[in-house]
């Protein structure tokens, strides 16, 4: 990923730009990811907060429990990026909205359990459930490792 990396909302008000590698990319396949993106998987790439900003537009709670810390373009209600509670160190923006996607397939899939059958994202790890806290933090070690 060429950085600094920028990406936005469908309507591009909403702007941001990450300047740090990710720490992680993720396909999470959770019934909740499938209905807020109105797909078979959400795609995420985790970035170190302090590596992540806001450059033009207003974000917003959304989903169905604000507490999850989904933030939306307050003008399309794109799902733009997530600031997952108890995680301040790392903000997830949805891959899709970098004006670059990567072509590379998602690191690890998470909630796999819940996967459509007939979906194949190529990662190379795969969780049944979300991962405990010490999980993600190997996953983050064999992910960096693998990029060397």
């Amino acid at each position: 990923m060429d950085l600094p990396a920028k990406g936005g909302c469908r309507c591009g008000r909403l702007r941001f730009e990450i300047t740090a590698p990710p720490l992680l990319t993720n396909a999470c396949h959770c019934r909740g990811c499938q209905k807020m993106t109105g797909g078979p998987f959400s795609l995420s790439i985790a970035i170190p907060a302090s590596d992540f900003r806001l450059v033009a537009g207003e974000d917003g709670p959304g989903g169905v429990d604000h507490s999850f810390g989904h933030r939306f373009c307050m003008n399309c209600l794109s799902w733009v990026f997530t600031r997952p509670p108890g995680v301040e160190a790392s903000v997830n923006a949805r891959t899709t909205m970098l004006d670059n996607v990567p072509a590379e397939p998602p690191f690890v899939e998470t909630c796999a359990a819940e996967r459509l059958g007939w979906v194949h994202t190529g990662a190379r790890h795969s969780a049944p459930a979300f991962p405990e806290a010490e999980q993600w933090g190997e996953l983050v070690e064999a992910f960096a490792a693998s990029r060397v």
